[in-house]
């Protein structure tokens, strides 16, 4: 299947263990997409990533985080220690996929479609830097993308605004 033909619901990523995440259980829902890592400044944004699923996970919300060691070596632990740090530490009870790349040679699947799909600023398609966003429509588009720098706050209207959207309009 070419790129130009994979849809956001074709995809999968690989799961702690072994098993894949299909992404096509995510039809109908509204997705944010998070590359994080445990030794960020941005770290404590998992408290808000946390609260915002809260918020709308009944409602058709899903938030899976990517952890990764790209920046900084950030996110240094194995899979497990990362499920601990983020459990223990603030409560995480979002899907973590296994620890993968962002960028480069090794880029995970799903990172190359949402930055072939959204460019960040100035055209530029790789990930600057940890927590990073993606935000996905109940259709599966690519609506917005973020810096590290905005806080899962600042996105809860377009959250909000997404998931009480008709998505026949």
């Amino acid at each position: 299947m070419s790129s130009t033909t994979t849809t956001f619901h074709d995809l999968k990523a690989d799961l702690p263990g072994g098993k894949s995440y299909e992404f096509d259980q995510l039809k109908g829902k509204v997705v944010l997409i998070v590359n994080v890592a445990s030794q960020c400044g941005f770290t404590p944004q998992y408290k808000g990533l946390q609260a915002l699923y809260d918020k709308y996970k009944d409602r058709g919300f899903v938030i899976l985080g990517f952890p990764c060691n790209q920046f900084g070596g950030q996110e240094p632990g194995d899979d497990a220690n990362i499920a601990s740090f983020c459990q223990l530490n603030h409560g995480v009870s979002f899907p973590l996929m296994k620890k993968s790349d962002v960028n480069g040679d090794n880029t995970n699947p799903v990172h190359k479609w949402l930055k072939n799909e959204k460019a960040g600023l100035l055209g530029l398609t790789r990930i600057k830097w940890n927590f990073e966003k993606f935000l996905i429509d109940k259709n599966g588009n690519v609506v917005n993308r973020w810096a590290s720098t905005t806080t899962p706050e600042a996105i809860s209207a377009e959250v909000e605004k997404l998931l009480v959207e008709d998505p026949k309009l």
